[in-house]
């Protein structure tokens, strides 16, 4: 489970001016219908080509829940498109998004200042720079460590540095032991 890209997604969804199909026979026949035939869906749950046929029927109605989880996570995946991009671009260009969290954060800086790591319960709105950084990253296939350095930097700017208005010698921010992790559009 990837936490801060299954965050984003999270917030990217909160968009979507329908609800996803719920049911399973609706949900398979949405997946066929974009993936052009029930081959390409078998092959992608791992099940059987006839399995997916029968569900598009609704001869079965009730998937195991591994499947059950595979289904809904693929249907989410490929829902509204248009306006998860839509979302996603005002994000990045005007909007910025709203990161809340609960973790352990410090930071390096010289010595005689106060480091020292603690948890700290943050709600941050982030500019729509690190916004875009942090969806071109998601895009791009990057880690959750890469995800992660791009919402510490960005939490160094503006939480711990304000804009620039302080801290100016703060090197690196550790972000680790996150224990709740939310992103808002």
């Amino acid at each position: 489970m990837s936490l801060f890209g299954d965050g984003l997604n999270a917030a990217v969804q909160k968009a979507f001016t329908r609800p996803a199909p719920k049911n399973a026979g609706p949900q398979m026949r949405y997946l066929v219908k974009q993936l052009g035939g029930t081959k390409p869906v078998a092959q992608m749950l791992h099940i059987s080509q006839r399995t997916v046929e029968r569900y598009v029927k609704d001869q079965i109605k009730k998937p195991r829940p591994d499947l059950a989880a595979r289904l809904e996570r693929e249907v989410k995946a490929r829902w509204q498109p248009q306006i998860r991009a839509k979302a996603r671009q005002k994000a990045a260009t005007t909007g910025g998004i709203v990161v809340d969290t609960r973790a352990r954060l410090g930071y390096t800086a010289p010595i005689g200042s106060t480091d020292q790591d603690r948890i700290r319960h943050l709600t941050v709105a982030l500019p729509p720079r690190y916004a875009a950084r942090l969806f071109d990253a998601q895009e791009a296939g990057a880690t959750e460590q890469q995800l992660k350095e791009i919402a510490a930097e960005a939490l160094k700017e503006v939480y711990f540095q304000d804009g620039g208005r302080r801290a100016g010698s703060l090197e690196e921010v550790r972000f680790t032991d996150i224990e709740h992790l939310e992103f808002d559009l």
